[in-house]
């Protein structure tokens, strides 16, 4: 019997024995009545609901058999929250929700509603649903175990992730798959209400939900205190003290204070309720109706106002996360231990005894009828456990990373070449009027950082959908990069937000789902480590666990590397990006040069348009405004911006570095990107004067590396020295190394990168940051071999 794989609290024998005891109804209700006096939910609705239920907890059960013989990962349990079908039920399917890892309920809900309502089989995975005949739809409460047990074990024929993780999530079902993070996809859900509502303002842009869409997600109360969870309540609420348009509806599902990591009495409610710009409303999680009737209406508010709302719910949590005490035992740990009084009322709101209460005292069923249907779907969910275990798993590497960097060059370029003769030809007068009457191409030689603003003009005129945002972007004109686009596009293309970078890159990761291009702007490097869990949790993990079938297109711009005159400010001064290389799949654009810069703008552009990518686009802050390669007044760090005519010809493909040969160029090969890319070049010269070919290779992207290119250039001279102006721990340098070593080679290597340590004040600056003596010392010890 399932009961002997539970917790020691034996929720099996605990249902059994508490339904049994029902006593028998005093009236009956039709289905098609009020489920008791004054409820909005009816007779029909609760049994389906109640059958979803049944459905959750005993995948609960399942899963625990399966982690019993190690064939189950990562089971997490959602007995006591399985009144979350209710918040479901209160939804339209088209609703797209973001759910927390207890959400077996509102999952089950979910696609029932939505097999029900399908004239055929809904099934989103690879292959058809086992068990399922060809010509007819399988039960469908069979079918969302299936789904659930299928990520349990891993199975490749899992619908959401294809057996990469367990993610409660499918697209057809609108559920976007969340990481385990505790409120990591909060901030996500604010961008994606704002998204929804934003590309329904715009001309031209079409979104994949309806416009009446509301954003559904759902927290543990044991998260709210978490940084990302506090972040998304203050930008929700910012949003709507703003006057902006948020059809969101957060769900706090609590179990109370005392409980694993939970809070103190009362703290949760106080907090959610004095959240300015949030519509509270409160429901016990465990009462059936009361849960779906408070969902309803909050649901309704915010539909009808499309402003953000939360639902705070109780629940109480009956089983701990599969293998916790198994765990704790095997390093010699007691098993933790419920107090037995909390146990018992624990056990008392077992919200799957009182949906059973609900449906006998209705005269809607009688207990031996919801045994017995409690044991059908048990046994239903068994043999479905049964039939995962011997289905394929992911059985390569190249399969399992197969949906994190799609690159398809090809369309990329053919995008590029699309969206210049659209402004070469039918834009052209367009783009003549957003530029005032004179287009960039027309000004002459350009800085990078107004090279940067002409891509931006040209991407926000090309592109319908996409969007310019973050902290002083117009309020400080982004280092005068963005100072005239609010004025070009106007306030719903180009605005400003708050400072926390994680608002900024959560509304960038919703809107990219919702349809639109985001491009954020984050001022300083520094600060996108603070929020660099949304780019690693969040958007690189996207297509991993929806099997590339999910999306979230962005290029976020970002201002690093050290200034010319260091400030001795570790924000403003930041060299740091080993934590973006080490994300997978995240795209790392440098560009040095201003010949460089609006290309692999709009090849990071037209891959997050193409491919989806998450593109960084990391600018030299100390080259923004620098003229002058050689001497004072050469003008030779300037370069003219590309008429339309000429971009599809001057595409830059990701991952491919450019090599400047300076003499015979048959000396050294020196690799560099960035601020390395103007001191290589000047001791390069000064080289060549003493007799010495070099080759400066600028990398250009530091993820991925243009492997091919550097080890090609590095065995031409057979001497490589790399100046990496990150730090030497970490740093660019190591994987340019280690890309040589892999590549076959043999010849000599050195490099030069900065000290272990912050950027200080001032001149001492200059003793931890690469320069040009130490390259130049580097390279003649090089030559002298």
């Amino acid at each position: 019997m399932l009961g002997r794989v539970t917790t020691p609290q034996n929720l099996d024998e605990r249902f059994r024995d508490a339904v049994s005891a029902l006593p028998s109804p005093s009236s009956r209700r039709t289905p098609d009545e009020p489920v008791r006096d004054g409820a909005d939910l009816t007779g029909a609705r609760a049994r389906q609901l109640f059958d979803a239920q049944l459905t959750s907890r005993h995948l609960d059960l399942a899963a625990r058999w399966l982690r019993s013989f190690n064939e189950g990962f990562h089971p997490v349990g959602a007995a006591g929250h399985e009144g979350s079908a209710a918040v479901a039920a209160a939804l339209r399917a088209d609703d797209p929700a973001l759910l927390h890892d207890r959400s077996a309920g509102f999952y089950c809900a979910r696609a029932v509603a939505v097999a029900l309502a399908s004239p055929v089989p809904t099934g989103a995975g690879p292959t058809p649903a086992a068990g399922a005949a060809d010509d007819e739809p399988g039960d469908p409460y069979v079918e969302a175990a299936r789904d659930v047990l299928r990520s349990v074990v891993a199975s490749a024929n899992e619908p959401m992730s294809g057996g990469r993780h367990q993610a409660l999530g499918r697209t057809d079902l609108h559920i976007v798959p969340t990481t385990s993070a505790a409120a990591g996809h909060l901030p996500r859900a604010v961008g994606l209400a704002f998204g929804l509502a934003r590309a329904d303002e715009l001309d031209g842009v079409t979104g994949p939900w309806p416009a009446d869409a509301i954003v559904i997600a759902s927290v543990r109360a044991a998260a709210v205190d978490h940084a990302d969870a506090v972040t998304a309540l203050n930008d929700a609420g910012r949003h709507d003290h703003a006057g902006q348009r948020l059809p969101l509806l957060f769900v706090c599902e609590d179990d109370g204070p005392g409980r694993a990591e939970g809070s103190p009495t009362g703290w949760v409610a106080d907090m959610l309720r004095s959240r300015p710009g949030l519509r509270y409303t409160a429901a016990d999680g465990c009462d059936l109706a009361a849960t779906y009737e408070a969902a309803a209406e909050a649901a309704a508010w915010v539909r009808e106002h499309r402003r953000p709302a939360v639902l705070h719910l109780s629940m109480v949590p009956l089983l701990r996360p599969a293998g916790a005490d198994a765990g704790r035992a095997a390093n010699g740990i007691p098993a933790a231990r419920t107090p037995a009084d909390r146990l018992a009322e624990d056990l008392a709101r077992d919200p799957l005894v009182g949906a059973a209460r609900l449906l006998v005292e209705a005269g809607l069923a009688g207990p031996d009828e919801l045994i017995a249907r409690y044991d059908e779907v048990g046994w239903q969910v068994r043999k479905v456990a049964e039939e995962v275990l011997s289905e394929p798993k992911l059985t390569t590497a190249a399969e399992v990373v197969a949906p994190l960097a799609p690159r398809r060059p090809v369309r990329v370029a053919r995008t590029v070449a699309d969206v210049a003769a659209r402004a070469a030809g039918a834009g052209a007068a367009a783009r003549a009027a957003a530029f005032g009457g004179r287009v960039p191409e027309e000004n002459g030689p350009l800085t990078l950082a107004q090279t940067i603003s002409a891509a931006l003009s040209d991407v926000l005129l090309a592109t319908a959908g996409a969007l310019v945002f973050g902290d002083a972007v117009t309020a400080r004109g982004g280092t005068g990069i963005t100072a005239q686009l609010r004025e070009r596009f106007g306030p719903a293309r180009v605005f400003d937000t708050s400072g926390d970078e994680t608002s900024v890159l959560g509304l960038a990761l919703g809107a990219g789902l919702a349809g639109l291009l985001p491009i954020p702007q984050i001022r300083h490097l520094a600060h996108l480590h603070h929020a660099a869990g949304q780019l690693r949790g969040e958007a690189a993990t996207l297509p991993f666990l929806s099997a590339g079938g999910l999306r979230n297109p962005l290029v976020v711009r970002v201002a690093g590397f050290a200034h010319g005159q260091p400030s001795g400010e570790h924000v403003t001064d930041d060299h740091s990006v080993a934590a973006l290389r080490d994300v997978p799949g995240l795209v790392v654009a440098v560009p040095a040069r201003p010949a460089d810069a609006a290309p692999m703008l709009r090849s990071c552009l037209a891959a997050a348009a193409v491919d989806g990518s998450v593109c960084v686009y990391l600018e030299p802050v100390a080259l923004y405004h620098t003229r002058d390669l050689h001497q004072p007044g050469d003008n030779e760090w300037l370069a003219p911006y590309a008429p339309p005519q000429e971009w599809a010809t001057g595409h830059l493909p990701i991952g491919r570095a450019r090599t400047y040969p300076i003499g015979s160029g048959e000396d050294l090969t020196i690799l560099t990107f960035g601020n390395g890319v103007r001191m290589s070049l000047r001791v390069a010269a000064r080289l060549a004067q003493e007799g010495y070919g070099s080759r400066v290779v600028d990398l250009r992207w530091l993820n991925p590396l243009p492997t091919a290119d550097l080890v090609r250039e590095a065995a031409a001279t057979g001497r490589v020295l790399i100046v990496d102006e990150t730090r030497r721990s970490g740093g660019v340098g190591e994987g340019v190394l280690a890309a040589l070593v892999d590549g076959g080679f043999v010849g000599a290597a050195r490099r030069i990168a900065a000290a272990d340590s912050f950027i200080p004040l001032g001149p001492a600056a200059q003793h931890v940051l690469i320069g040009e003596d130490a390259i130049t010392q580097g390279a003649h010890a090089l030559l002298a071999r």
